[in-house]
């Protein structure tokens, strides 16, 4: 009778412990999802960054041909030619920094992708082991409850003597 009980502490000890990881999983997934939302604003956000710094990169090579085409007009003109001289130097360097800003940025986002696809991964493979742990809380209930009956059923003949 006392093993019987021991078992059933034990059984109860066990399915606490079960119930415990489970909920410690279920915390430890909702943190990688809302991990994993920060990261898709992030990537939304370093996309967006990316659609202005193009934007940018267009309007300084439209800016610098329309720098070029007054230039080659006003090309009799010396004072003129050096104030465009000078304006095209400068757009060239913003063009240059706008283009390290650009695969500075492609970088980054890459490497988000990456982050994101190892995180999707990672919380496969984690709602596979809650699956798992949730089988066997289940197969625990299960022995449980198979415990307890055969446990009634034989204080009811120990009553019954």
């Amino acid at each position: 009778m006392d093993k019987l009980k021991e078992k059933i502490n034990n059984l109860k000890a066990d399915a606490e412990k079960w119930q415990e990881k489970s909920d410690e999983l279920a915390d430890r997934i909702k943190e990688l999802e809302q991990e994993n939302l920060e990261k898709d604003h992030q990537i939304q956000s370093l996309t967006r960054k990316n659609q202005v710094l193009e934007e940018q990169v267009e309007k300084l090579e439209t800016d610098l041909e329309e720098i070029k085409h007054t230039a080659d007009e006003s090309h009799s003109l010396k004072t003129s030619n050096d104030n465009y001289t000078k304006k095209n130097q400068v757009l060239e360097e913003e063009l240059e920094e706008a283009d390290k800003n650009l695969k500075e940025t492609t970088e980054k986002l890459r490497e988000t992708d990456i982050k994101a696809e190892q995180l999707e991964r990672k919380v496969a493979s984690l709602e596979q082991e809650k699956e798992e742990w949730e089988r066997k809380y289940e197969e625990l209930t299960e022995q449980h409850l198979a415990a307890k009956s055969e446990l009634d059923e034989i204080s009811q003949q120990l009553e019954a003597i």
